[in-house]
């Protein structure tokens, strides 16, 4: 049997949301005792992190580059023998015309839910080619229940043709020492990777590309308040007084989406300009310090398919905050603190809480290492062939 896969989302050097899914479930195919052939399709040649070949693994370069999934792919797919028993795309886009069954991967809809957050050419794209897929596909997966909801509701597709895989946690569970803002500085002195990247004090961390729907001019703002409590109605408290006398930073590790310009000016109109700090890439391995140093993790998201980031802070210990809304309280459970991520005062009063209250963040500490072993890779890739094999065979 041979299952054949749109490999290019996971054939690029920085990897984040669809991509990380995409490379995760390869590495994961990969490793899958089975009959199983896999003829992975690309653009372009295999980045060195991409599986290696091997009897049973081979890569096919499919060109024109261009309108790849409209006219090279479906044309590849007809004419080179043997043909795939099924074919498997971990993005929106089906070929556009296929001799075997099509799977497809939808993380979310926000670009139904929240279109004026997207690029005209964008939003076209991804209205327009998802809509011809969805309907050509045998089978679409997603990464939560709230998605899966969206995507009947929207296309008015059966249950049965949806089904949930969740993600897993890329990075190993480690434990570590509980923060307290007094002996939090001597520690991050002597992390060669906080110096690194100029991270000289407390600071809370965000994860995620730089767009509207990560709710990330908010977040600044709210972060600006519990720099400068004076200008919160009635937080003149001796325990705000606290909080303003601890130097504290905001990390924003991200690339630039869309839309991101108000985003990278938001400190400076909420004069935080010296307190926030853009990192537009950070490889793994220093990330996962980042992690690991955090007094908190938070992400306000308007709307998550399902939010990797949330489950990666847990893995290494670090309390999170994040929204009430979509797919978020699947992935936090009762591990995180929730936030309306339309309230500013509800964002900044739950960064005061988690800042002030050590027993607190402990709390969350452990409850999200509890949370995270629910969620595994392995587990995905596992579920996604036996989908497919299944498809095959019809």
């Amino acid at each position: 049997m041979i299952i054949g896969i749109d490999g290019n989302e996971a054939n690029v050097q920085r990897r984040v949301g669809i991509s990380e899914y995409g490379f995760e479930l390869l590495k994961n195919f990969k490793f899958q005792i089975s009959n199983f052939k896999f003829q992975i399709y690309l653009k372009k040649p295999p980045l060195p992190h991409m599986p290696k070949e091997r009897d049973g693994w081979r890569y096919r370069i499919v060109r024109p580059e261009k309108l790849w999934t409209q006219i090279g792919l479906p044309i590849d797919l007809f004419f080179h023998k043997p043909r795939p028993d099924v074919f498997f795309s971990p993005t929106h886009y089906a070929p556009r015309f296929s001799p075997v069954n099509c799977a497809i991967s939808i993380m979310d809809v926000s670009y139904l839910r929240f279109p004026s957050l997207f690029n005209a050419s964008d939003l076209y794209q991804l209205k327009n080619w998802t809509a011809y897929s969805v309907k050509k596909a045998v089978k679409i997966f997603t990464i939560s229940k709230s998605s899966k909801n969206d995507i009947i509701k929207a296309y008015g597709v059966s249950e049965e043709k949806v089904v949930v895989t969740y993600p897993g946690v890329k990075f190993k569970n480690m434990v570590r020492q509980t923060h307290h803002p007094e002996q939090s500085r001597r520690t991050m002195q002597n992390s060669k990777v906080l110096e690194k990247y100029g991270v000289d004090r407390n600071y809370v961390l965000f994860v995620g590309t730089l767009q509207p729907r990560k709710n990330i001019e908010r977040l600044i703002e709210a972060f600006s308040l519990v720099c400068h409590p004076e200008l919160v109605s009635g937080s003149q408290s001796k325990r705000d007084s606290d909080l303003r006398q601890n130097d504290i930073q905001l990390i924003i590790v991200g690339k630039k989406g869309w839309l991101y310009e108000d985003i990278l000016e938001a400190p400076k109109k909420f004069g935080v300009e010296n307190s926030v700090k853009f990192l537009e890439f950070v490889p793994e391995e220093d990330l996962s310090s980042l992690y690991q140093n955090a007094l908190f993790f938070i992400l306000p998201s308007l709307y998550e398919g399902f939010g990797l980031p949330v489950l990666e802070a847990m893995s290494y210990g670090c309390p999170v905050i994040t929204s009430n809304v979509s797919s978020l309280p699947e992935v936090g459970g009762d591990a995180v603190l929730y936030v309306d991520p339309l309230s500013t005062s509800d964002i900044c009063e739950k960064m005061r809480m988690i800042f002030l209250d050590e027993k607190l963040r402990a709390e969350l500490q452990k409850k999200g290492y509890e949370q995270v072993k629910k969620f595994n890779w392995e587990k995905t890739a596992k579920q996604t062939l036996d989908i497919l094999e299944n498809l095959a065979q019809k």
